[in-house]
Protein backbone atom coordinates (compact mmCIF):
# COMPACT_ATOMS: atom_id res chain seq x y z
CA UNK A 1 0.00 0.00 0.00
CA UNK A 2 1.52 3.21 -1.06
CA UNK A 3 0.78 6.52 0.49
CA UNK A 4 0.93 9.89 -1.41
CA UNK A 5 1.50 12.26 1.21
CA UNK A 6 3.88 15.31 0.94
CA UNK A 7 5.51 18.09 3.26
CA UNK A 8 3.58 21.04 2.07
CA UNK A 9 6.69 23.68 2.56
CA UNK A 10 9.39 20.68 0.35
CA UNK A 11 8.00 22.16 -3.24
CA UNK A 12 7.46 25.69 -2.41
CA UNK A 13 11.21 25.97 -0.50
CA UNK A 14 12.58 23.90 -3.45
CA UNK A 15 10.71 26.41 -6.17
CA UNK A 16 11.70 29.47 -4.26
CA UNK A 17 15.85 28.48 -4.05
CA UNK A 18 15.65 27.34 -7.89
CA UNK A 19 13.68 30.84 -8.65
CA UNK A 20 16.50 32.58 -6.49
CA UNK A 21 19.46 31.07 -7.04
CA UNK A 22 19.22 28.64 -10.23
CA UNK A 23 21.04 29.97 -12.69
CA UNK A 24 24.14 31.53 -10.27
CA UNK A 25 27.54 29.90 -11.27
CA UNK A 26 28.62 30.14 -7.57
CA UNK A 27 26.06 27.73 -5.86
CA UNK A 28 25.95 24.15 -7.67
CA UNK A 29 23.17 21.73 -7.64
CA UNK A 30 24.80 20.04 -3.84
CA UNK A 31 24.56 23.98 -2.45
CA UNK A 32 21.19 24.40 -3.66
CA UNK A 33 20.21 20.60 -2.19
CA UNK A 34 22.15 22.51 1.42
CA UNK A 35 19.87 25.42 0.92
CA UNK A 36 16.71 23.08 0.85
CA UNK A 37 17.19 20.83 4.03
CA UNK A 38 18.20 24.15 6.00
CA UNK A 39 15.20 25.97 5.03
CA UNK A 40 13.12 23.01 5.40
CA UNK A 41 14.29 22.37 9.24
CA UNK A 42 13.71 26.09 9.79
CA UNK A 43 9.72 25.40 8.88
CA UNK A 44 7.32 23.49 10.89
CA UNK A 45 6.32 20.49 9.39
CA UNK A 46 2.90 20.27 7.23
CA UNK A 47 1.85 16.84 5.80
CA UNK A 48 -0.56 17.23 2.89
CA UNK A 49 -2.35 15.12 0.26
CA UNK A 50 -3.09 18.04 -1.78
CA UNK A 51 -1.26 21.33 -1.40
CA UNK A 52 -4.59 22.92 -2.77
CA UNK A 53 -6.75 20.76 0.12
CA UNK A 54 -4.34 22.91 2.84
CA UNK A 55 -4.49 26.30 0.67
CA UNK A 56 -8.22 25.82 0.24
CA UNK A 57 -8.54 26.48 4.21
CA UNK A 58 -6.19 28.85 4.79
CA UNK A 59 -6.96 32.75 4.89
CA UNK A 60 -5.19 35.72 3.88
CA UNK A 61 -3.56 36.32 7.02
CA UNK A 62 -2.51 32.60 7.17
CA UNK A 63 -1.24 32.67 3.44
CA UNK A 64 0.79 35.74 4.01
CA UNK A 65 2.15 34.10 7.04
CA UNK A 66 3.22 31.25 5.63
CA UNK A 67 5.16 33.08 2.69
CA UNK A 68 6.92 35.18 5.16
CA UNK A 69 8.25 32.13 7.06
CA UNK A 70 9.27 30.28 3.10
CA UNK A 71 11.04 34.01 2.59
CA UNK A 72 12.48 33.71 6.02
CA UNK A 73 13.70 30.42 6.01
CA UNK A 74 15.37 30.30 2.29
CA UNK A 75 17.03 34.01 3.30
CA UNK A 76 18.77 32.19 6.65
CA UNK A 77 19.42 28.74 4.60
CA UNK A 78 21.17 31.22 1.89
CA UNK A 79 23.05 33.24 4.59
CA UNK A 80 24.47 29.72 6.23
CA UNK A 81 24.71 27.83 3.55
CA UNK A 82 27.16 30.53 1.87
CA UNK A 83 28.95 31.41 4.69
CA UNK A 84 30.31 27.78 5.47
CA UNK A 85 30.82 26.77 2.43
CA UNK A 86 32.77 23.34 2.17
Amino acid sequence: MAFEINNYYEQRVINMIVERYGDSEELNHDVLEDMACVALNQLPAKYVRHAVDLVFYMDTAERAAVAERLEKAVDHAYALVTQHRR
